[in-house]
């Protein structure tokens, strides 16, 4: 099925997502917030350590703003009514809910422990190895949420499905992020602040899905899918935004320990690396095997290797301050999620005809 379905009422606008230039070259820009923020710190160190000291319980507050900024444009695509849907497509829901809840945390702590604990490190800082571990760990605990339309758009994916599991997930993230993040924390040895980490919870993830649905319910209410639409595109910027200069402030405040060790960087894209193919590759193989149609298991496969890079780094900075290894490793993830991602969307359009004959 190469065309979808169109969308009805509370599901996909029918103009559905593609890349723009700005999506196209995230990877560009979060290289040019590195080298902007890793300037700004050497230069101005005074007001990057006043930014990251001014925290209320535990939170930074210029962070959480920018967050906030980050996730609930993103999160007003979502409309959960469209869970009914979930029905219809029950092999490929089944199949990436497995992936993420089940398979991606434990493959990325299991990565880490081989990558980060043992064969990198002779390379990495000592003192941040659990840190790195636990940046991995927060990175691959909640599926993307909103670059996924994208990535479904670019292989023809069906529009019901892309939205009624991502509602699906980012219902589930609302309990299941937590426990797990503690649970695999703790097999790695680290310290779980669980009032800390509940609390990210609240403000991340369960205050931004109650303000988005409020948000998107009043803007139908008032416009109409065609106002809700106008309102997404002008935030579209916003959104993206917020996160490049949360990347300046991270990396203003980390820049000294990336100019003393720049390696550092490409050994933590490794396992970020081999995960996301990893989780890929599986999600597509078991709607193959499942006999699930080609315009499902594309974006099931994708939904099922991506991240919610937002709420990791927000997350770390949380848990661990802005100078962790934590916060650093899930940066990480944000630099290669672009190119990776693409290059899985070319793998899963050019292998349809070997899909399709399964």
């Amino acid at each position: 099925m190469s065309e979808a379905t169109p969308a009805s009422a509370g599901s996909l606008p029918a103009a559905r997502p593609s890349m723009g230039a700005f999506e196209r070259f995230l990877t560009l820009w979060v290289a040019l917030c590195i080298i902007v923020g890793v300037a700004l710190g050497q230069l101005a160190p005074g007001i990057f350590h006043t930014l990251g000291e001014a925290t209320v319980a535990q939170v930074n507050l210029p962070v959480a703003i920018l967050v906030w900024l980050m996730i609930i444009p993103m999160l007003l695509k979502i409309d959960l009514t469209s869970l009914r849907e979930v029905g219809r497509h029950w092999r490929g829901i089944a199949t990436t809910v497995g992936v993420n809840w089940l398979v991606k945390p434990f493959s990325m702590a299991l990565l880490a422990w081989i990558f980060i604990a043992h064969l990198f490190r002779p390379w990495l800082p000592a003192d941040q190895l659990n840190s790195y571990t636990a940046g991995l760990i927060l990175l691959a605990a909640a599926p993307c949420t909103a670059m996924v339309f994208v990535w479904s758009n670019l292989v023809d994916g069906e529009p019901h499905f892309t939205l009624s599991q991502v509602a699906l997930n980012d219902t589930i993230m609302v309990v299941a992020f937590a426990p797990i993040v503690a649970l695999l924390l703790g097999l790695s040895a680290i310290t779980v602040p669980w009032d800390t980490l509940l609390l990210s919870v609240m403000l991340y993830i369960v205050v931004p899905v109650i303000v988005a649905q409020v948000w998107r319910h009043m803007q139908l209410a008032m416009g109409g899918h065609g106002g809700l639409s106008r309102l997404l595109s002008r935030l579209a910027p916003l959104s993206l935004s917020a996160l490049l200069l949360t990347l300046v402030l991270l990396f203003g405040l980390q820049g000294e320990q990336i100019i003393r060790q720049p390696l550092v960087i490409a050994l933590l894209a490794v396992p970020i690396i081999i995960q996301v193919y990893f989780n890929a590759g599986l999600a597509y193989w078991l709607n193959r095997v499942l006999g699930v149609e080609w315009c499902v298991a594309g974006p099931s496969a994708l939904i099922g290797a991506s991240n919610f890079f937002e709420l990791a780094v927000a997350t770390a900075i949380v848990l661990f301050g802005f100078q962790s290894g934590a916060a650093l490793a899930t940066v990480v993830g944000v630099l290669v999620e672009v190119p990776v991602m693409l290059s899985v969307v070319h793998i899963v359009r050019s292998s349809r005809g070997w899909y399709e004959r399964g």
